[in-house]
């Protein structure tokens, strides 16, 4: 018995002269949340497609929930539930009509459907359209109740494709504490994501894939340390006293201080005393400031470190190839 819920193995797959997944290894233990991250076309989807069993892999194995995605296919969608990028919703259906639809699907019984979509609408603040076709629906309105279809059978493997895309802050915070609980309930997630913000706040294990590869994986912690951790960054009074004040940090700092116009950064480790030692090292020499802080990456530093360009950058090439 393993601790995984879901095993990836040298996972390839391929849309033409298109290689969206180049043989990717991961794993995310069970009722934990694993962030997959990357730019457009980097391979996301694609293996959210291949683990949720809408494709199958030109090489390579995966599991999930204990199920081959590929040899055990039908008995593993009655474990998952799937939220893609886009509303899967039927918009002639109203909103408790579409999640009844799954319930039955699910064969959860016409009273056990109704009870769950009651359950669903109220949690996610959709009951007073309850009775509208979804087609009336505003687009944070479709987003809730995607996610709420992947939630009626209460499945033990989630895939979160882009969850929060589109929505606004309020409704992202509301999907985030909607993820936490179903976690702490012992669902796994596995969550794709160009938000970094929501990575560094809901996954324990963060995978970052370019071009179909995987070029780090780590905790949000690890892959900022990975990239210098953290810094120091001193805002001078006088811009000419730069050198100065480079000389007078260099001794404290992990490597040499580097400035740009009035504002000095250097690596450091966090320590008791750290800041007060840098104040009295630049006031003994002299240096005015108007502003010190330690300042740690973001993830956001750490995906344009790890693959150059920022995570919506290219196009999504596994869409059009899809």
């Amino acid at each position: 018995m393993t601790d995984d819920a879901i095993v990836v193995e040298g996972l390839e797959k391929s849309y033409g002269s298109v290689k969206a997944l180049g043989g990717v290894d991961f794993t995310a233990r069970t009722g934990s949340v694993l962030g997959l991250l990357g730019p457009n076309g980097a391979g996301k989807t694609t293996a959210v497609r291949i683990l949720a069993t809408l494709l199958e892999p030109d090489a390579g194995r995966a599991s999930v929930a204990g199920f081959d995605v590929v040899k055990e296919a039908a008995a593993l969608r009655a474990k998952i539930g799937l939220a893609g990028q886009y509303a899967a919703v039927d918009e002639n259906l109203t909103g408790v009509e579409n999640l009844e639809m799954v319930g039955r699907l699910y064969h959860l019984g016409k009273d056990r459907s109704r009870r769950r979509a009651e359950e669903l609408l109220e949690r996610f603040e959709l009951t007073d359209a309850a009775k509208r076709p979804a087609k009336t629906y505003s687009g944070g309105m479709r987003r809730r109740l995607d996610l709420a279809a992947a939630l009626v059978a209460q499945p033990p493997v989630l895939f979160l494709d882009e969850p929060t895309t589109g929505l606004d802050p309020r409704s992202r915070i509301g999907m985030w504490e909607t993820i936490e609980a179903r976690v702490q309930a012992g669902t796994t997630v596995l969550l794709t994501t160009q938000y970094l913000d929501e990575a560094d706040r809901l996954a324990d294990q963060i995978v970052v894939v370019d071009h179909g590869l995987v070029i780090a994986e780590g905790t949000s912690d690890e892959l900022k340390a990975e990239i210098g951790g953290e810094r120091v960054e001193i805002v001078l009074a006088d811009p000419t006293e730069a050198d100065a004040a480079i000389a007078a940090l260099a001794p404290v700092c992990m490597d040499r201080p580097v400035a740009e116009g009035s504002v000095v950064r250097a690596p450091v480790v966090r320590r008791s005393g750290l800041i007060p030692e840098i104040v009295r090292a630049l006031d003994d020499a002299d240096v005015g400031i108007d502003d010190i802080s330690i300042q740690r990456p973001t993830l956001d530093d750490v995906f344009l470190a790890l693959t150059g360009h920022a995570a919506e950058e290219e196009p999504e090439q596994e869409e059009v190839a899809a």
